[in-house]
């Protein structure tokens, strides 16, 4: 799948270094796999979780992080809606639309 933005990821991974493991992992997993519906991605990523309107919610670091992505199935398309701290994760009021 195409990911938009590896650039947002790697902003996130230089302010919290830890994160990078992790973060880079997924995105090399999503880039190399064609998912098609929610459950697939839910499949390969145990602790993520749909949240609505395309939106997936990914578990990082253990949970010390929280990145929402959204998938266009079919146009193959991924997008970073958001990524920080489990407390700034807290903070969003309409998650389906962030």
């Amino acid at each position: 799948m195409r990911i938009f933005t590896k650039g947002t990821l790697a902003k996130f991974w230089n302010i919290y270094p830890d994160a990078y493991p992790s973060l880079k992992t997924w995105f090399d997993v999503v880039e190399e796999t064609d998912f098609k519906t929610p459950n697939e991605v839910i499949k390969l990523f145990k602790g993520a979780d749909t949240v609505g309107n395309g939106r997936i919610v990914f578990n990082i670091c253990r949970n010390k992080y929280r990145m929402i992505a959204k998938f266009e199935y079919d146009r193959g398309f991924v997008f970073i809606r958001f990524i920080g701290t489990h407390k700034e994760y807290d903070k969003i009021e309409d998650i389906k639309n962030i």
